[in-house]
C-alpha cells in the first residue's frame, strides 16, 4: 500500500470543534465534547458504519449544527458528498459551476457582451476547466452534455473536478471512490496527493487511507486520533485485538482459579468445623474453650466469605470487562460450513458467452471460461465494460443472447445490496423464503451461528447496516440443506465499514467452494486469495 509522501503540514487551524456533541434525529449520542482541530494535513476518517463518520463531516462544514459547543471555521470549504443527485437539466458546466462564467465569455466572443461582461471575463478558464478535467480522467467532455447521463463514478469525479476548480481551503470527501473503477480510484488518490490545502476523507479504500496524515477514528467509545497513514493504524489495532484476547484468557483463567480456592477454603473450613463438633461431643473440652474456638471459627468462616466474595466479584468483573472488549472484535465475525466441493468437479463452463439489449446494443463481448474446483477468479474492466452483466449470466439470472452457459452446481449471487433479501422481510422470513424446506426453529439455529440471536433474528432486512445485510445473506445461502458450492460475488466490500471488510475477507479465507467476484479493492482481492483474473473491456460496437 502506498504511503503518503513527506509534506510540510501548516499549523493553521482551518476548522476547529471544541466541546461539540452531536445526536441522532431520536435523540441518542453521537459525540460529545468533541475537540478536534483540521489544518492542512489529510485526515482520514474511519469507523463503524453509524458512528457518526458522515455526521463529523456535516459538523465541519456548517451543514449540521451542533447541539452543543461551536465550530469554527477560516477560510473556505468545500463537499463531495457520498450521493448527489443532478437537478433536471443539470449540465457538466453548472456540476463545475462554471456555466455562468462561461456564458460571459460567449456573449463576449459573439459581440454581445456589455462593459461588465469585458470587465468579467475569465480568458484562462476554459484552459483551466480542460486541465482539471484531464486531471480526474474527464478530457474532452462536453460542457452541455446532461450531468444525469454519466455514470454514477463519472458524476463522482465531475463534481471532485469542480472543487479543485472552486480551490477551496478545507475539502471534505465522504467515499469519493466508491463505485470508480480501479484507474479511477488511482486517478482521484493522485489528485488528492497532489492536493495543497486540507482534506478530510471518509473512506473504506485502504490504498487511499493509505496516503493520509493521520487517521480518526469513530466509534460508540468516542473519537480517537492516530498519527500516520492507515498502515501504521492497522498495525495498532492488531495489536489492540492481540492484547484484548490475551486479557480474556488471563481473565478467564483469574476467575477459575479464584472459583477453585473458594472452594477449597469452604471445604478445608467444612472439614475443621466437623472435626470441631465431633471433639465437643466428646465432652472432654470446657464449655468455655469450646465457645470460644466456635466464636473464631465464626469470624474466621465470615472473613474467608467476605474475602471470597470479593475477589469473585473482581474477578467477574475483569471478565465481563474482557468479554465485553473482545465481543466488540469478534461481534462481526462470519462462520462459513464446509461445501465439499470436489478439486476435479466442472463449476462453470462459459463458450463464447455474450449478451446484447433487445435494442442491439452490445454489452457484453462473448466470453469463454472454465472454473474447476474451489478456485476464486477475479473479474476486472473499467466500468461499463460488462461486468455486473457476466455475473448475472454466470449465476443464471440472465440468460445468454449468444453463446452458452454451464453450471453443474447451484451458484448463489451476492450484490453490493444484497438483494437476494427483501427489505420488509425479517430474517427469519428470508431464510425460510430462501430456504423452503426449513423450520422457524431452523431458521433461527441458522442465523444465530452467523451473530444473529435471539431477537436479531427477527430483525427487518431494511433496517440492517451494509454489513449486517451481506452476513444475512450469506447465512441464509451457507446454512440450507446444501450450503452453496459457488459464491458469486458483485462488489461485496463497496457499502461495508472497514470492520465488516476484514470480516467478509476472513470468511472468504475460509470459504472452500468456488468463488468468482467484481471488486475494484485490490487489498480485497489479495487477501481473499484470488487464483486468476479475467479481464474485460468495453465491448466492440
Amino acid at each position: 500500500m502506498p504511503t503518503s509522501p513527506s509534506r510540510s503540514v501548516s499549523p493553521s487551524a482551518l476548522a476547529t470543534l471544541d466541546k461539540v456533541a452531536a445526536r441522532t434525529p431520536d435523540g441518542a449520542a453521537l459525540f460529545d465534547n468533541l475537540s478536534l482541530t483540521f489544518g492542512t494535513e489529510r485526515t482520514g476518517v474511519v469507523g463503524r458504519n453509524g458512528a457518526g463518520k458522515t455526521t463529523l463531516l456535516r459538523l465541519i462544514s456548517g451543514a449540521l449544527p451542533p447541539a452543543e459547543g461551536a465550530v469554527t471555521r477560516v477560510g473556505t470549504i468545500g463537499v463531495l458528498e457520498q450521493r448527489h443527485d443532478p437537478e433536471p437539466g443539470e449540465t457538466v458546466a453548472g456540476t463545475l459551476g462554471v456555466a455562468s462564467a462561461l456564458a460571459v465569455i460567449d456573449r463576449v466572443l459573439a459581440g454581445q457582451g456589455d462593459a461588465d461582461d469585458l470587465a468579467a471575463a475569465d480568458w484562462s478558464l476554459e484552459a483551466r476547466v480542460a486541465e482539471t478535467l484531464a486531471e480526474v480522467g474527464l478530457a474532452d467532455l462536453a460542457m452541455d452534455r446532461a450531468t444525469a447521463n454519466l455514470s454514477g463514478g463519472e458524476q463522482t469525479r465531475l463534481r471532485l473536478a469542480g472543487l479543485l476548480l472552486a480551490r477551496p481551503d478545507l475539502i471534505l470527501l465522504d467515499e469519493p471512490t466508491n463505485h470508480l473503477d480501479v484507474e479511477a480510484r488511482r486517478l482521484v488518490a493522485e489528485v488528492l496527493g497532489r492536493w495543497h490545502g486540507g482534506a478530510v476523507v471518509v473512506s473504506h479504500d485502504r490504498d487511499l487511507l493509505g496516503r493520509m496524515d493521520r487517521i480518526i477514528e469513530v466509534s460508540s467509545l468516542g473519537v480517537v486520533v492516530h498519527g500516520g497513514n492507515y498502515d501504521l493504524y492497522a498495525e495498532r489495532k492488531a495489536t489492540e485485538r492481540a492484547a484484548a484476547e490475551r486479557d480474556l484468557a488471563v481473565a478467564e483463567r483469574t476467575a477459575a482459579r479464584v472459583g477453585a480456592d473458594a472452594q477449597r477454603r469452604a471445604e478445608t473450613k467444612a472439614r475443621r468445623d466437623a472435626a470441631g463438633r465431633r471433639k465437643a461431643a466428646k465432652g472432654d473440652m470446657p464449655k468455655i474453650l469450646i465457645g470460644a474456638r466456635a466464636e473464631r471459627a465464626e469470624n474466621s468462616g465470615a472473613g474467608d466469605r467476605l474475602l471470597a466474595l470479593r475477589q469473585a466479584g473482581e474477578a467477574e468483573s475483569a471478565l465481563v470487562a474482557a468479554r465485553e472488549r473482545v465481543e466488540r472484535i469478534r461481534s462481526l465475525a462470519i462462520p462459513m460450513p464446509t461445501t465439499g466441493l470436489a478439486a476435479g468437479r466442472t463449476v462453470l463452463a462459459l463458450d463464447a458467452v455474450g449478451w446484447v439489449t433487445p435494442e442491439g446494443r452490445p454489452i457484453l463481448d462473448p466470453v469463454d471460461f472454465r472454473l474447476t474446483g474451489p478456485e476464486r477468479v477475479a473479474v476486472t474492466g473499467v466500468n461499463g465494460a460488462g461486468k455486473t452483466t457476466l455475473l448475472r449470466l454466470i449465476a443464471g439470472d440472465l440468460a445468454p443472447t449468444v453463446g452458452r452457459v454451464e453450471r453443474p452446481v447451484p451458484a448463489a449471487l451476492l450484490d453490493q445490496e444484497a438483494a437476494i433479501l427483501k427489505p420488509d422481510e425479517t430474517l427469519v422470513e428470508a431464510w425460510r423464503r430462501l430456504n423452503p424446506e426449513g423450520s422457524v426453529n431452523d431458521a433461527q439455529a441458522a442465523l444465530a451461528r452467523f451473530l444473529f440471536r435471539n431477537t436479531g433474528a427477527h430483525r427487518r432486512v431494511g433496517d440492517l447496516s451494509g454489513g449486517e445485510r451481506l452476513r444475512a445473506a450469506l447465512a441464509c445461502v451457507m446454512t440450507g440443506g446444501q450450503p452453496s458450492q459457488f459464491l458469486v460475488l458483485d462488489e461485496p466490500t463497496n457499502h461495508l465499514d472497514l470492520e465488516s471488510i476484514a470480516a467478509v475477507e476472513a470468511a472468504l479465507c475460509a470459504y472452500d467452494g468456488a468463488l468468482v467476484v467484481v471488486s475494484h479493492d485490490a487489498d480485497f482481492l489479495e487477501a481473499v486469495g484470488v487464483d486468476r483474473t479475467i479481464s474485460l473491456s468495453r465491448p466492440s460496437v
